[in-house]
């Protein structure tokens, strides 16, 4: 995942440091990886000053460690105030702890799980995100053919939640008003926790008779 995420930035013009405890480990980077290779531990404050932590706009600790990786995240944002930090977390239990004290993580096992679940279980599948009151969470909801054709104004009007953004063709989409669903869109949206049973029926309805669009 590192390796991986790591070329990402780079070949989006991003300037990356990698640190590894295990020098081979940088193997995986490849010979085109421009980046710097740091041999050390994640959150020792020397290691992450070599690396370049004080010049840094984010941090992503991605160890097989879910007790490192939430220590060095904790580092960076709290010593070295890097704005943007994620953890990688495995056991989902933890995850949502280190969540509400402001720590943003992805769970491995569990977002890999609910990937699998959102395919297999189009409705009532669990959310994307929830704000720490847990009063607002963002989940991918299964809409009914019949609002294919339909603008995505219409399809908030009518259910009451705000549209984040469409996965379609396998890339994002932001929508506008004008933005109309296709086939095979799926759609993220934002609503309230409690009502979350109630947005999914009037997805699963379709869109009133009467009305136009």
């Amino acid at each position: 995942m590192g390796s991986a995420l790591a070329q990402t930035l780079e070949q989006q013009g991003h300037t990356v440091a990698v640190i590894d405890q295990d020098p081979t480990a940088f193997r995986r980077l490849g010979s085109s990886f421009g980046g710097r290779r740091v041999t050390g531990i994640g959150f020792d404050q020397d290691t992450l000053r070599e690396a370049g932590i004080e010049e840094a706009g984010a941090f992503a600790a991605v160890s097989s460690g879910d007790n490192s990786n939430i220590i060095a995240a904790r580092v960076a944002r709290e010593m070295f105030g890097v704005e943007n930090v994620a953890a990688r977390i495995y056991d989902p239990r933890r995850a949502e702890v280190y969540q509400r004290l402001g720590i943003p993580t992805v769970a491995t096992v569990r977002w890999t799980a609910d990937q699998m679940l959102r395919r297999l279980l189009p409705s009532g599948a669990e959310p994307l995100w929830r704000d720490p009151t847990g009063g607002v969470q963002l989940a991918e909801v299964h809409a009914s053919t019949s609002w294919v054709g339909h603008k995505i104004s219409r399809l908030q009007e009518e259910t009451g939640v705000r549209v984040a953004f469409l996965t379609r063709l396998g890339e994002a989409v932001l929508p506008t008003s004008q933005t109309v669903l296709q086939e095979g869109d799926l759609v993220h949206v934002m609503m309230r926790t409690d009502e979350v049973d109630k947005v999914e029926a009037a997805f699963a309805k379709g869109p009133e008779e009467e009305g136009g669009h």
